[in-house]
C-alpha cells in the first residue's frame, strides 16, 4: 500500500472530475480524497496498491467526459489510512 498525492490542472473544475474520480475510485478500491482548490487545480490524496493506484493514475491523465487535462503531478506521500474515498466540498 502506498500514498500519492496528485495534482492535476486544466479544465478539471465544474465538469464532474472529482465526482468520477471517486467512482472509479471506489472501483478500484481505492481510499482518499478529491478537493478544488482555489489555483483551478484538483487535489487528489490516493492510497491503495501499486495495481490500483497505476490504473487510477491513467484516470487523472484521462479526465471525466467533459474535463481537458492540462497536466497531472505526482508525489509518494505519507500513509494516512483513509476509510474510503470522499470529495471534499468546501
Amino acid at each position: 500500500m502506498k500514498h500519492l498525492d496528485i495534482i492535476i490542472s486544466g479544465r478539471v473544475q465544474g465538469v464532474f472530475f472529482r465526482a468520477t474520480s471517486k467512482a472509479v475510485a471506489d472501483q478500484l478500491g481505492i481510499k482518499g480524497t478529491a478537493r478544488n482548490r482555489p489555483d483551478g487545480t484538483v487535489a487528489i490524496e490516493a492510497e491503495g496498491d501499486d495495481f490500483s493506484l497505476e490504473l487510477f493514475l491513467e484516470f487523472c491523465h484521462k479526465g471525466s467526459d467533459r474535463s481537458a487535462v492540462e497536466n497531472v503531478e505526482v508525489k509518494e506521500g505519507e500513509m494516512k489510512n483513509y476509510r474510503n474515498f470522499e470529495v471534499v466540498r468546501k
